[in-house]
Order: structure tokens, then sequence, then C-alpha cells
């Protein structure tokens, strides 16, 4: 008797470890649109479902290009609302401008949502001044902006395109989705770095720090010089945990690392970003908060912190999801006020 509760039992307790195992495995593993990325400098991860979950950005009004908005009456397709999560690999390659060696720019991506494959062919195909048959899929080549874009639907559910000057990446995307029902690694860059993004983030980058921001060996964003080394790597993240201010409804945690060539460097970009966030909680505390976004903003910049270790430099902030919000409702053009219009405006 004994005997036929142990067996009944100790098979369910099987079980469930195996489950549990290929659950955490599947955690640890890379979302499946960058292990379909082809070799690359950096990419850019991003899940858009559960940013469409916590903001509702895809009920934001939106201002479409006349190009634009016959994409989604041919296709159905509307990015805000169809798009669940979306890869982005940068490739930087050398070039020649002016007898100089410089470098160009090039992207390749991976779009996974919902789409109606036969009304984007269709689309494609009309739009497209040439195809190609590869690994019995195809290929459509569109000319746009003076570079050529080549994008092609994997599977039901996905879709990829680079605007790279050759075939190599679009056709790698194709032979990566082939065999993602093996298990598919991804690029090398993702085996190399990946492990360092921490477990469910929910968007992340890694790569090159420069990407696409280094010009003469600095890093410069909008005119400002940054006080980071344009070699360095970088990983990125951002997540929800709810663990953490339980009482306000988790957090959202974000942590960006710099992997210096040295430890001085590393050393520099603490003390500058360190002076930097000084200089803005001096402006804050001087000056009061305009409106409630102004007051997240600040209190957010409070619970940033940067440390070093070594040849690492780590910045790391939290925010509650009622900040979060707040900060994305300063932003939105849907929660603005319009104007009312005077009576001498109104004759």
């Amino acid at each position: 008797m004994r005997k036929r509760t142990l067996i009944p039992l100790l098979i369910a307790v099987v079980v469930f470890a195996a489950l549990g195992m290929m659950f955490f495995l599947r955690a640890k593993a890379p979302p499946e649109a960058a292990r379909l990325l082809p070799e690359s400098d950096a990419i850019a991860f991003v899940n858009l479902k559960t940013l469409r979950a916590a903001t509702h950005f895809d009920k934001s009004p939106t201002a479409r290009s006349a190009d634009f908005q016959h994409f989604i009456d041919a296709t159905g397709i509307v990015p805000e609302r169809d798009i669940d999560s979306v890869a982005f690999a940068l490739h930087k390659v050398p070039t020649l401008e002016n007898g100089v060696r410089a470098a160009d720019l090039f992207s390749s991506e991976v779009l996974i949502g919902r789409f109606d494959g036969e009304k984007l062919g269709k689309y494609l195909a009309s739009i497209a001044s040439a195809t190609e048959m590869y690994a019995d899929h195809t290929l459509y080549t569109i000319q746009m902006d003076g570079q050529v874009l080549r994008v092609t639907q994997l599977t039901y559910d996905s879709i990829a395109a680079s605007n790279m000057p050759t075939t190599e990446q679009i056709h790698a995307m194709l032979d990566r989705s082939r065999a993602s029902a093996l298990g598919t690694p991804g690029c090398s860059l993702l085996a190399t770095r990946f492990k360092e993004v921490p477990l469910l983030s929910e968007a992340w980058a890694i790569g090159h720090i420069g990407l696409p921001f280094a010009r003469n060996g600095a890093i410069s964003v909008m005119g400002l010089e940054l006080p980071i080394a344009a070699d360095s790597d970088l990983v990125a993240s951002l997540r929800y945990s709810p663990a953490q201010r339980m009482l306000a409804g988790g957090a959202v945690q974000l942590r960006v690392e710099e992997i210096a060539p040295t430890a001085i460097a590393a050393q520099t970009t603490v003390d500058s970003l360190n002076t930097m966030l000084d200089l803005l909680r001096g402006i804050g505390s001087a000056e009061p908060a305009r409106n409630d976004g102004d007051t997240a903003l600040r209190q957010v910049i409070a619970a940033t912190k940067l440390v070093q270790h070594g040849e690492r430099a780590v910045l790391e902030s939290s925010a509650t999801l009622e900040q979060v919000k707040t900060l994305f409702n300063a932003h939105d053009p849907a929660s603005e006020t319009p104007p009312q219009a005077t009576p001498s405006a109104s004759k």
C-alpha cells in the first residue's frame, strides 16, 4: 500500500521538477526576437506587450504621415497595438569619406506580433523594386531614403528587415528562424553578454556604447559630450520588480553598466556622472516643482546612484509604477488639455 502511494508521488515530484527547470531555463534564455538577429556590434530589445499593459501608450493619439497611414490601411497592422516585441541589431560598417576612414551605421530588426501575412505580402509586393526567393521565403527589396531595405516574413507572427548593403544579414535571420526549433543560441554578442542582463528584464541593450553616438573618440547626445569612453561596452536593462516597494505596487528598476577599457576610465565615468547628478539635485532643491511630472523626475534622480567595481561603472535607479505613469502622462499628448478659445479668437 505504501509503495502504491510513493510511486505516484515520486512521479509527480519529478514532473514538477522538470517543469520548474524548463521554465527557469526559458526565463534565462534570450527572447526569440533577439536570438534571430545576425552578427552585430550592438543589440537592443523591448517587450512592448508589457510596456503597453503598464502605460496604455496604444490609446494615445498618434500623428501619422500619409505613407504610414497607407501602410496601416493596406496591412491592418497598427504597430503600437499589434507589435509585442522588437529586437534591433546595429552594424558598424567601415567606409571612406573624403579619403578619411569613417563608418556607416546600419540596422537589422525582428518584430514579433500579430500580422495578416496575405495582406502584408500584397503590400510589400506593391512597393518592392525587386523580390528574391530564399529558403522558401520571399524577400522584398524596397528603395527607401536612398537606402535598400529588405523585408521578409519569417513565420506567421514574425517579420525581419535589414538595410545592410548585402543580403547576408537577412539570409542569416531566415536561417536562424528555420533552426529556432532546435534552440539557436543567437549571435556571438548575445552569447557573450546576455548572461549579464538581469533576469526578467523587459527592455535591455548590450554592445558597444559608442553606437551610434561616438564621434571623434567621444560620445555626444543632443550636443552634450558625455564622460564615457567611446570604446566601452554597455549592458543596460529595465525590469519590473514586485518585491520592491510593495506598498507602491512594485518598482521599475533601471541598471546601466559600463564595461570600460580601464579601471581609471570607469572611475572617471562615476565621478563625472555623480557631479552631474549633484548639479541636477541642487537645481531641483533650489526651484519648486512645476507639476507632478517634475516632482516624479526629481524623486527618480534622488534614487539614482553610481558605483564602481574595477573596470565597471554601474548606474542604478528605481521608480514606482505611479511615478512611471506620472512621467509618461506628463509627455502624453492625450493628457494635455487643449487651449480654450477666447471670444476674439472664436470670431
